[in-house]
């Protein structure tokens, strides 16, 4: 009688055993890989080269996402995710985004490491990006960078950029930091000393789950020459597309492709908009 007791008994711990083991690696294991944000671009630029890069933080930023979002030692928190805090956290995107902001909303993000910059252009074809990386732990500012390039090509100047700035980023994720997860992002952020903020409200929505940025899945897709004029439409596409407004979105990612085929972002968001 006993062993008649005993024997579903074991034969449910068997079973038990069998799916604790057959349960996927990844709940097993947290992804420890730090966690990046960046910020929109200042526009630097004075006179007449101001007009010609005004409005093209949105597609700097994006593209500058998009292509550290290759390095898989680092995750990239997604800008539209980005856009959202910002929107609920009442900060205008385009606003330049100052060292003591970066690291509240890095914070409310569950990041560990920032990247702000800029750019400026003479207004004869010269241009010049700068980026920076802030420690949002420590609130030390590092590895700063500065790129020559071409307004007639500024997309290999954010390669180059995106380059330096992971190759110097210390990589290692910090004890006590947040890892990025859903469970830590939404939490407020505590003070930090001197810097008259006394607690990071968590937003309400945005911040309950982290959203990665993805890399491109195509060799060639940041290799075209983008000039700044459709540099300007992309990110008057990205502005529209954070709007809502998908109607005009669609049009302008399609004026950016049909100058560009292979700029596979403008294709990716098409997708997303459900116009590919």
């Amino acid at each position: 009688m006993l062993r008649q007791m005993l024997y579903p008994t074991r034969v449910f711990t068997a079973a038990a055993v069998g799916a604790m083991l057959a349960l996927p690696a990844v709940s097993l294991a947290q992804d420890n890989r730090p966690v990046v944000v960046v910020f929109t671009f200042t526009n630097s630029s004075i006179g007449s080269a101001r007009s010609e890069f005004d409005g093209v933080s949105t597609g700097i930023q994006d593209l500058l996402i998009t292509d550290l979002a290759s390095n898989t030692k680092i995750r990239l928190v997604d800008r539209a995710h980005l856009n959202e805090v910002l929107t609920e956290q009442k900060l205008a995107k385009d606003g330049q985004i100052d060292p003591t902001t970066a690291v509240r909303l890095g914070k409310i993000l569950g990041a560990q490491y920032a990247v702000t910059g800029g750019f400026m252009s003479d207004g004869h074809g010269s241009l010049i990006l700068t980026g920076r990386t802030i420690d949002i732990e420590t609130t030390q500012i590092t590895n700063p960078t500065k790129i020559d390039g071409k307004a007639d090509n500024v997309l290999a100047a954010l390669t180059e950029l995106s380059t330096k700035v992971s190759s110097n980023m210390n990589l290692a994720p910090k004890p006590g930091a947040s890892r990025g997860d859903a469970g830590n992002a939404g939490k407020s952020a505590p003070a930090q000393s001197g810097y008259g903020t006394k607690t990071a409200p968590a937003p309400t929505n945005a911040a309950n789950a982290v959203l990665f940025a993805k890399p491109t899945t195509k060799p060639d897709a940041l290799k075209v020459k983008l000039d700044a004029p459709t540099l300007k439409i992309y990110s008057q596409a990205l502005d529209a597309m954070d709007a809502k407004d998908n109607a005009k979105a669609i049009a302008l990612f399609k004026q950016v492709l049909a100058k560009f085929e292979k700029f596979e972002p403008a294709q990716r968001n098409l997708e997303k908009l459900g116009a590919a």
